[in-house]
């Protein structure tokens, strides 16, 4: 599989992790004591790092540091928008799109002079 694809797909993997880690408590730990909802979330954030790591390591030369930080990002909002408005039952708002747009103005720069190697 092409390396850069690979890269999607783990850091895909890796966000839905993240975002359950960061935000997930919020949710289901509420009436649990902090210590709860850190261990908890530190538990959840290890598979998201058997993903992220292995992804920046395929990805880094392939892409620049700066590319993969933005393909991150980008992944990032991707998965968390859909995670705000279904799981955590927060309204859709207009200001997930000026977000976007203002991501693919990031990922224009950072992607203008990027060829893929053939």
């Amino acid at each position: 599989m092409n390396p850069i694809v690979t890269t999607i797909l783990l850091l895909c993997g890796s966000n839905i992790f993240m975002t359950f880690a960061w935000y997930g408590h919020l949710k289901n730990l509420g009436d649990k004591p902090l210590l709860v909802a850190v261990l908890a979330s530190w538990g959840i954030a290890f598979f998201e790092y058997l993903l992220q790591v292995p992804a920046n390591r395929i990805g880094f030369g392939k892409l620049t540091l700066p590319q993969l930080k933005m393909l991150q990002e980008v992944i990032t909002l991707s998965v968390f928008v859909p995670f705000s408005i279904f799981y955590m039952r927060q309204p859709l708002k207009l200001d997930f799109l000026w977000a976007g747009l203002c991501l693919c103005g990031a990922v224009f720069f950072m992607f203008r002079n990027f060829a893929v190697a053939g």
